[in-house]
């Protein structure tokens, strides 16, 4: 955690790392948020912090893939597999939605110093990851209804309650983690 992002390369650990957040966070989401708000489409995803929290932790690079790998594993898991909608749309707008905030966030600094003013950490971490996650709810939406003929503000109200809630808890569990994650965070690449 001591140089900033952009300083990284891509290695193998990353991509090993790469998967295993994925797959976390696809088993956690299709096993552990239980509420569906649209059947066959969309549920309450109580773990969406999951994936920002990973890209201001590892990196926004790793962000992404976390985010893209668990949403293929979250709809092959839980059956809401809609083939150009999960592997475009979904996949792609999930995976920039955690790594946009860290990447916005920590341009030439490290975690370290940014979460040092905690209270400007949390207001700071709250925009970013909620403006990013809105932005995904409007693009996921827009492909949803388009793939599967629900309303387009539909998919958005069921979408951003499934989401928002979740993602607004991303700055706490930054801080919660941050410290005690400082061994296996010199162990990843930071990209």
């Amino acid at each position: 955690m001591s140089t900033p992002a952009s300083k990284n390369k891509l290695s193998y650990v990353n991509i090993i790392f790469f998967v295993i957040f994925g797959v976390l966070t696809g088993v956690l989401w299709a096993y552990g948020s239980p509420i569906p708000l649209i059947p066959g489409a969309v549920h309450f995803r109580t773990f969406a912090f999951i994936i920002p929290a990973i890209g201001f932790l590892f990196g926004p690079v790793s962000g992404f893939f976390a985010g893209y790998i668990g949403t293929v594993v979250w709809a092959l898991l839980g059956g809401y597999f809609i083939a150009p909608h999960t592997l475009l749309a979904d996949g792609i707008t999930v995976g920039l939605s955690a790594a946009l905030p860290a990447y916005v966030m920590l341009r030439n600094t490290t975690l370290d110093q940014v979460i040092a003013n905690k209270k400007q950490f949390i207001a700071k971490c709250l925009f970013w990851s909620v403006l990013f996650g809105c932005l995904m709810i409007l693009a996921t939406s827009l492909s949803l209804s388009y793939f599967t003929g629900l309303d387009y503000w539909y998919c958005v109200i069921w979408i951003g309650i499934a989401d928002v809630v979740p993602i607004a808890f991303t700055p706490f569990v930054v801080l919660l983690l941050a410290p005690r994650l400082k061994k296996i965070q010199t162990m990843i690449p930071r990209i």
